[in-house]
């Protein structure tokens, strides 16, 4: 009987491998095994639990491009993801912008660029002054503190990785509010 439960148990999660995924749901189009295993990976070592994200994400890899997002859509270049966990941050940061359309509201836009400063939130300013983009950068560096992420404020940026967690959690909707991050551990290399 224990081996019968316990066969169940491991084909039901054989069958299910991204019931626990933190990643959130997305679908490749275009890049390599290796590239979008780096997606994956860059996924898997954020804490932040971007199964948030209400909606399947489209990711779009391909030679040339500029990362960038819209809303259900990120383009990475293939170029960068090549170079392994350099990347990591910035696919973090276009994931980013996924809560950012999917689960924020004016309200709470308002409230985080009061936080993070800059002039507008996501248009009318120079790229460093729009507060979407310090929100992004600070998904990707406060659920990820490696010294391998790229996004690492210089000087500590607007707010501590704890204070950017404890604010963020408090104006996700209900619903989907994460519970306090651990620092992700340094990469082991090699």
């Amino acid at each position: 009987m224990r081996l019968r439960l316990l066969l169940i148990l491991i084909g039901a999660l054989a069958l299910a491998p991204n019931a626990f995924a933190r990643g959130g749901a997305y679908v490749f189009d275009g890049g390599t095994a290796g590239e979008q295993a780096q997606v994956r990976a860059a996924l898997a070592a954020s804490s932040f639990d971007f199964s948030v994200v209400p909606a399947t994400v489209t990711v779009h890899i391909a030679r040339g491009v500029e990362s960038r997002a819209l809303p259900g859509q990120v383009w990475l270049d293939a170029d960068l993801l090549d170079g392994g966990t350099y990347a990591w941050g910035v696919v973090q940061h276009e994931f980013a912008h996924q809560v950012d359309f999917l689960l924020l509201d004016d309200a709470r836009r308002t409230a985080l660029q009061a936080a993070l400063g800059g002039i507008s939130w996501c248009s009318g300013a120079a790229h460093g002054q729009l507060g979407c983009e310090r929100f992004a950068d600070l998904v990707a560096w406060a659920y990820w503190q490696s010294p391998d992420n790229v996004l690492r404020p210089a000087g500590g940026g607007p707010l501590s990785p704890t204070a950017f967690r404890s604010l963020l959690s408090r104006l996700l909707p209900a619903p989907v509010r994460l519970t306090a991050a651990v620092k992700a551990p340094p990469l082991k290399r090699g």
